[in-house]
């Protein structure tokens, strides 16, 4: 018979036995609850405001004066905020296990600066609106190609994939700042507003594209969240137990960043997402890694409160949820910094 420790199930599936945490299943239950929560928020506060019960009718079918309201003006950009913070959380998550680094997230290493780069360059060039978010992609995977040869020299070790994810970022950004310098002023204004990253004016069309992007990635992701549970083993010791610790670093950096690069093309860089969502999710479910599943859980509620406080924090003037998300960062740092003081002491 075998023994499980206190706080867990084992579950079987036929001949498959499954140790299963209490903790992460009750996290993730209220973090869905709070994410229902905190859509439904976000379609009923607006002009006109619409009450709860009127929203729950519209999206249920039942049909009100405010269908048009709610499920056409409010719920793409709803629906989009949940499938940008979902991907950002799974980003920073899978990059913040490669690297073993809180710090470390897509807008730390290089890859949100190599799509700003090369959307700067198409919206000052005259390019067609259809062309921003391909050259965006493109730069981003592209920085973070750059980023990966330059890790690869000594097995994508955590500290020379932070380093060489902050040096490319450091150097695209520079190279982003002489472009807009030399811009148009109104193009320039228009590349700053795209770097914030806004959901303004998107909707299905982003949302529909994030969906299908994490429908690709599924069979990824899921090999992911079981390639996860070695990423905190030192080399060797994997080596001991039989993993490829070096092919697995590779694997989950590569669908990190590509999924990064696949959400800032659409929406802009939305900064600090990707960074905090992971490590909120690991210390609610105290655990020694962020959970894939609680961090994109985490990320969502985080973008659809950012955008809503965006919307009317300041009405009937709107803020980018770029610029609310970066907002936070900075107490964020902080909090880890004084943390990690706490700790040496």
């Amino acid at each position: 018979m075998t023994s499980v420790p206190m706080g867990r199930t084992l579950v079987r599936l036929g001949p498959t036995r499954l140790v299963v945490r209490h903790r992460p299943v009750m996290v993730g239950a209220v973090l869905v609850v709070l994410l229902a929560a905190a859509v439904v928020l976000a379609l009923c506060v607006g002009t006109p405001y619409v009450a709860p019960q009127d929203v729950l009718r519209s999206l249920t079918g039942a049909g009100t004066r405010y269908d048009l309201v709610v499920l056409d003006l409010r719920l793409p950009r709803v629906v989009l905020a949940v499938a940008v913070g979902a991907v950002f959380g799974i980003a920073g998550t899978l990059i913040q296990s490669v690297a073993r680094n809180p710090l470390a997230s897509p807008d730390v290493v290089g890859v949100s600066q190599g799509a700003g780069l090369a959307a700067t360059v198409a919206l000052t060039s005259g390019a067609s609106a259809a062309l921003i978010a391909p050259a965006a992609l493109a730069g981003g995977l592209l920085a973070a190609v750059a980023v990966l040869l330059l890790g690869l020299r000594h097995g994508l070790a955590a500290q020379r994939f932070v380093l060489a994810g902050v040096a490319v970022a450091v150097a695209l950004r520079a190279l982003t700042e002489v472009v807009m310098l030399s811009a148009d002023p109104i193009e320039g204004v228009r590349a700053q507003i795209w770097l914030v990253g806004t959901l303004a004016g998107k909707g299905w069309q982003e949302a529909a594209y994030l969906g299908a992007t994490l429908l690709v990635l599924l069979p990824v992701l899921l090999w992911a969240g079981w390639a996860l549970n070695g990423s905190a083993l030192d080399d060797d010791t994997a080596r001991g137990i039989g993993l490829r610790p070096v092919a697995r670093r590779i694997g989950l950096a590569t669908t990190g960043v590509l999924a990064a690069a696949m959400v800032t093309a659409q929406v802009g860089a939305v900064d600090f997402v990707a960074l905090a969502a992971p490590q909120l999710a690991r210390r609610l479910v105290r655990a020694e890694r962020p959970p894939l599943f609680c961090a994109a859980l985490v990320g969502a509620l985080l973008v659809v409160l950012a955008d809503l406080a965006g919307r009317r924090l300041f009405a009937p003037t709107q803020l980018p949820a770029g610029v609310l998300t970066a907002a936070l960062g900075g107490p964020y740092l902080i909090y880890l910094l004084l943390r990690g003081r706490r700790k040496v002491s």
